[in-house]
């Protein structure tokens, strides 16, 4: 079964009450569509987007069983196997070993944009407009040097991101920034 927006929405609401959770989601959705655009999957971009916006359904209430629980979940409810696959493989040598590689272009995108748009993020938050509008690559790729700042966003994730797309970790920077400042104005600020 395919879904809406407004019902993976409210999916992701059944299992994530919190604005961190619910924020993220959203934030890498919107990046998913615009990624999707990009790269010419616009008929895609639906997809890309819930794709984005449940790929931690269930990080909130089972972070020990972090992209397993959600394939339970969304087996339960009859969703495309498609989506369960795409999902839990943005935890692909994170958690368990049984979650799968990243294949599809789509996927390789999750993976590597996941941290990256909370390291944006928190590089954000810490300037005075708390915002992506006025932050520059440079700021971005500074604190990504700096192993302390925000050290929960794993750099080896975001490397190993880049290199599944066969890109230069400036590129993945660079794009990923530029999708997050078209983000609706309530998700470019932190």
């Amino acid at each position: 079964m395919a879904l809406t927006r407004e019902q993976a929405w409210e999916l992701l609401n059944e299992y994530n009450k919190g604005e961190f959770h619910l924020k993220h989601g959203q934030i890498v959705g919107d990046v998913m569509r615009w990624y999707a655009n990009e790269l010419g999957y616009g008929d895609e971009a639906d997809f890309w987007e819930t794709v984005g916006l449940l790929h931690d359904l269930d990080f909130e209430m089972y972070p020990d069983e972090h992209c397993i629980k959600s394939q339970e979940i969304m087996r339960e409810k009859g969703l495309d196997e498609r989506l369960i696959r795409a999902t839990a493989s943005h935890g692909y040598g994170l958690h368990f070993d049984s979650l799968p590689e990243p294949q599809h272009e789509m996927e390789k995108v999750l993976f590597a944009t996941d941290e990256l748009t909370g390291l944006i993020g928190a590089v954000a938050l810490m300037r005075p407009s708390k915002s992506v509008d006025d932050l520059e690559v440079k700021s971005v790729k500074k604190k990504y040097k700096d192993k302390k700042f925000a050290a929960g966003c794993s750099r080896d994730v975001i490397a190993n991101g880049a290199q599944l797309l066969g890109w230069e970790l400036d590129e993945l920077l660079t794009r990923t920034l530029d999708a997050m400042k078209s983000l609706p104005e309530e998700l470019r600020t932190f």
